[in-house]
């Protein structure tokens, strides 16, 4: 298992595209919180986890996304350019490009985690890439990041934007009112990661349609997410 694991690692580090000089950065990258479960959190040392590389992975994605938008785009308004922005730095696109590494395949998790699927969740797999962006910019700059963003997000800059929705919420309570239906009611279901860099899960509801739930970094941005998901599977936008 551990050389199916050494080798998942090496294949990875091929499709990122950087050779880290401090390998280090990308055990911890790779490294999800369950493996220090039960661990002594009073000694004081800094976590071995990849938490604090994906705080700072996700701030890397979002500079790295708005500067590369602010040139493909110069005609664009601030809320289309935000529209898009949201679509590809949320967990369900960091997820997908995770997927396309094979992130899963070489995760460091504790064998609960791992007997629960957790190289398939995408929530999980999700942080770690974003961990990852982190490491690299640690390790090589952020011109090494740049280029492993350029290379990794490619599929999801080539795939056309979703209908700019300058505020999702705001046009789901249209449209229920159109269908001579109740509000949208929002309610917090889950709340995952560190104090510093939760993931909010958040359903909306509204009488006589199926519910459905989104994750989102806040509460805000969460019940975001869920009305642009319903607006989608509805067939609104």
């Amino acid at each position: 298992m551990a050389n199916a694991r050494h080798e998942a690692v090496a294949a990875l580090v091929d499709r990122l595209g950087h050779a880290f000089r401090d390998p280090a950065l990308l055990e911890r990258a790779l490294t999800h919180a369950s493996v220090g479960e039960g661990g002594d959190k009073t000694s004081g040392k800094a976590p071995k986890d990849n938490e604090r590389l994906e705080f700072l992975g996700d701030r890397v994605l979002g500079l790295l996304v708005a500067d590369r938008l602010h040139h493909d785009f110069p005609d664009a308004n601030e809320g289309e350019l935000s529209s898009r922005l949201h679509a590809l730095v949320d967990k369900h696109a960091c997820g997908r490009v995770g997927a396309r590494l094979k992130v899963g395949d070489a995760l460091r998790l504790s064998p609960g985690e791992t007997k629960s699927g957790g190289r398939r969740k995408e929530g999980l797999v999700a942080d770690a890439v974003e961990a990852l962006l982190a490491a690299v910019y640690l390790d090589g700059g952020l011109d090494a990041a740049r280029a492993m963003f350029d290379r990794v997000w490619a599929e999801e800059l080539a795939t056309p934007a979703p209908r700019a929705l300058n505020n999702p919420k705001s046009a789901l309570q249209e449209w229920s009112q159109g269908k001579g239906r109740p509000l949208p009611t929002y309610k917090i279901v889950g709340q995952t990661g560190s104090d510093h860099a939760p993931t909010f899960t958040v359903e909306v509801s509204i009488e006589g349609i199926e519910p459905l739930t989104a994750p989102g970094r806040s509460r805000q941005d969460a019940e975001k997410a869920a009305a642009t998901a319903m607006l989608q599977r509805e067939g609104v936008i």
